[in-house]
């Protein structure tokens, strides 16, 4: 077993929240640095000498630091995983593995991001309806891909571990339409029956839409 691996993060982070899934699933222990990001704490010098990109969330694992949660969700699976069925070795299986945490960079947790972070961090009163489409056609996105019963075949991997955390955080704000999107509901609750999901992953998307409604209301309420 190694040391104790930091992961600087904030409980609300959809990406945090993927990397705490990912340790939970490798049974590793991790200590966890809170960052607040109302407060700036990502902003501070000792933590941008971390990291330059001033994001999180970060790992320190006895002194290698590595950023941006899909490369350390990798990171964490080559370097401890037991096997490799969270990242599967082959290269077919691992690209479509890497196509979703691609996917979920770049469509889901970015159109999740257009929506909640003027809201969050700017003071808006409003989020677009061409925003919430967007969401809503992530959704359409992800139900048309899900051919099995999880993104990569029948077997649980990096792919879900990392979309669960963002479309979980989106859900609650944006419901997902069961008769609409029936695959995409189907796999939100199969991987809720992970028994590490309630604490790792669900009470921070419920946080993350706690802070959003309540900075909706504050920022509506302060504009008139």
């Amino acid at each position: 077993m190694p040391s104790t691996i930091k992961l600087y993060t904030a409980k609300l982070s959809p990406p945090g929240r993927s990397v705490e899934l990912t340790a939970k699933a490798l049974g590793l222990e991790l200590e966890i640095v809170p960052i607040n990001l109302f407060a700036g704490d990502h902003l501070k010098e000792d933590f941008v000498k971390l990291n330059p990109q001033h994001t999180i969330p970060l790992i320190d694992d006895n002194g290698t630091i590595v950023w941006e949660s899909h490369a350390i969700i990798v990171y964490l699976v080559t370097k401890y995983g037991k096997d490799d069925s969270l990242y599967p070795s082959d290269a077919v299986t691992r690209s479509k593995v890497n196509a979703a945490l691609h996917f979920d960079s770049g469509v889901l947790f970015a159109r999740a991001r257009f929506c909640m972070e003027s809201v969050l961090y700017y003071k808006s009163t409003e989020v677009s309806q061409e925003k919430i489409d967007n969401v809503y056609r992530a959704y359409q996105l992800l139900n048309d891909t899900l051919i099995d019963d999880y993104i990569v075949g029948n077997q649980l991997t990096l792919a879900d571990l990392s979309c669960i955390a963002t479309i979980s955080s989106m859900h609650i704000v944006f419901p997902i339409d069961g008769a609409k999107h029936p695959k995409l509901i189907a796999w939100v609750e199969r991987l809720a029956k992970l028994p590490y999901y309630k604490v790792t992953n669900q009470e921070g998307a419920e946080e993350l839409a706690q802070e959003y409604r309540a900075k909706l209301a504050e920022n509506r309420a302060n504009a008139q």
